[in-house]
C-alpha cells in the first residue's frame, strides 16, 4: 500500500554535491502531493543552499538535530523519513523515534533490513542510471515507480538565488566574468592546474574576459604555493575562502560560466542554471554518466576511453584528465563569451524599448 503522508524528512548529510542530486526528488513530491510538507537534513555547511530551494519547507541542520533528536521528532510531527544516504546512526535514531515510515535501501545494509519498514532495493554497481536518478528509487513506497529522464530532473530544479550587490560589482567591470573552481577537496579526479593556467593565458587575449578563481581558505593556499603562474596572470583573481556558501552561490550566479571537475560548486552551478562545464575521467564510478552536472546551460567533457592510470581510484589526476586540453575547453568558453554578449545585448534592446515606452507621452 502506498504511503500517506503529511511531513516527509529527507535526509542527506554528506557533500553538497550529493546533496544537490538529492534535491529533486522533493520537488517530484510537491507536483504529486502538493499539500506535503517537506524537510531537508544536512550539515551545517550544505545548509544555505538548500534554503534557497523551493521545493524545501523548512532546513534542519545535523549539528543541532543530533544534540537532541527526540525533541525535534516530538515537536516536528514527521511521519516519514528518507534515509537517501545510507547511516546506520540515522535509521537507529528514526527506529527509536518511532517514525511511521521509514525509507532506505536494503540492498547492501543489514541495519536498513532492520530498521527501515518501507525498504527499497537498488544497486548503483554499473547501473546507466545517473547519481541523481538513483534517487528516485526512495519514491518507489510513495508509489511513484518511475524514473525520470535526465531532461526531466533537470525541469525539477527551482532555486531562488539572490542578487547581492557587492558581488555584482565586482563583476560590473567586466563584460564576461568566468569562474575556474580548481580544486575538488578530494571529491574528484582534477583537471592539471598547468592546464588551468594555459586557459588563462588563452583568454588573456580577449581583454573583455575576467577569470575568478574559487575554493576553500585551504585550497586558496594551495594554489599560492603551487600555481604562482596561474595567479600571476593579469586577466584572474584569486578570490578563494572569500565567500560563504550563501554568498558563493550568488557569485555563480551573478557569473557568466564555471568550469570545474567533479566537485560540490560544479554541481550548484549547473542547478541554478549558470553556463557549467565539468571536466571528468571516462572511468566508471566517476565518469559523467553518473557524476555530469545537471542544469539547462551544463555539459560535461571526457575522453572516450580509460587510460592505465584510471584503476587508482584515489589519483588527483591521470592521462584522461591531462588529455583534455586547454584548446578544447577554450573554445567552449569562447561559445559561452558570444552567447553572453548576444543576451546583454538583447536585454539592453529591450530595457531600452521599456524606457521609451515610459517615456512615451501616450503613456504618461
Amino acid at each position: 500500500m502506498a504511503i500517506n503522508s503529511s511531513h516527509v524528512l529527507i535526509s542527506r548529510t554528506d557533500n553538497i554535491g550529493d546533496v544537490i542530486l538529492t534535491l529533486p526528488i522533493a520537488a517530484y513530491l510537491k507536483q504529486h502531493f502538493p499539500a506535503l510538507k517537506i524537510s531537508f537534513l544536512c550539515r551545517g555547511y550544505a545548509a544555505p543552499i538548500v534554503r534557497h530551494c523551493r521545493s524545501i519547507d523548512e532546513v534542519v541542520e545535523l549539528e543541532g538535530f543530533l544534540e537532541d533528536p527526540s525533541a525535534y521528532f516530538a515537536k516536528a510531527n514527521v511521519d516519514t523519513i528518507i534515509l537517501a544516504q545510507p547511516l546506520k546512526r540515522m535509521a537507529v535514531i528514526a527506529f527509536k523515534a518511532r517514525i511511521r515510515n521509514r525509507i532506505g535501501n536494503a540492498r547492501h545494509k543489514l541495519y536498513q533490513m532492520l530498521y527501515c519498514n518501507r525498504r527499497v532495493r537498488f544497486k548503483k554497481g554499473n547501473s546507466e542510471h545517473h547519481e541523481a536518478q538513483f534517487n528516485f528509487e526512495f519514491l518507489r513506497p510513495f508509489g511513484l515507480n518511475t524514473i525520470p529522464d535526465l531532461p526531466e530532473i533537470i525541469k525539477l530544479y527551482d532555486f531562488d538565488i539572490p542578487h547581492v550587490p557587492e558581488i555584482d560589482q565586482l563583476f560590473k567591470a567586466h563584460p564576461f566574468n568566468l569562474i575556474l573552481h580548481t580544486k575538488s577537496n578530494g571529491h574528484g579526479r582534477e583537471w592539471p592546474i598547468s592546464h588551468f593556467t594555459a586557459l588563462a593565458k588563452q583568454l588573456g587575449q580577449y581583454p573583455d574576459v575576467r577569470v575568478w578563481l574559487t575554493g576553500s581558505p585551504a585550497e586558496g593556499k594551495w594554489l599560492e604555493e603551487h600555481a604562482a603562474e596561474l595567479l600571476q596572470q593579469p586577466n584572474v583573481s584569486n578570490v578563494c575562502g572569500r565567500f560563504t556558501l550563501d554568498q558563493l552561490s550568488s557569485f555563480i550566479k551573478g557569473a557568466d560560466g564555471l568550469i570545474a571537475s567533479g566537485t560540490g560548486p560544479l554541481h550548484v552551478s549547473a542547478a541554478i542554471g549558470q553556463r557549467t562545464l565539468g571536466l571528468f575521467p571516462p572511468t566508471r564510478p566517476m565518469h559523467p554518466g553518473r557524476w555530469a552536472p545537471l542544469g539547462r546551460r551544463a555539459q560535461a567533457l571526457a575522453l572516450p576511453v580509460s587510460c592505465a592510470g584510471c584503476v587508482d581510484s584515489k589519483a588527483d589526476s591521470c592521462a584522461c584528465m591531462e588529455n583534455i586540453k586547454p584548446e578544447t575547453v577554450a573554445d567552449i568558453v569562447l561559445q559561452w563569451r558570444q552567447e553572453a554578449m548576444a543576451e546583454k545585448t538583447e536585454n539592453a534592446e529591450d530595457l531600452s524599448i521599456a524606457d521609451s515606452r515610459l517615456q512615451s507621452p501616450a503613456l504618461r
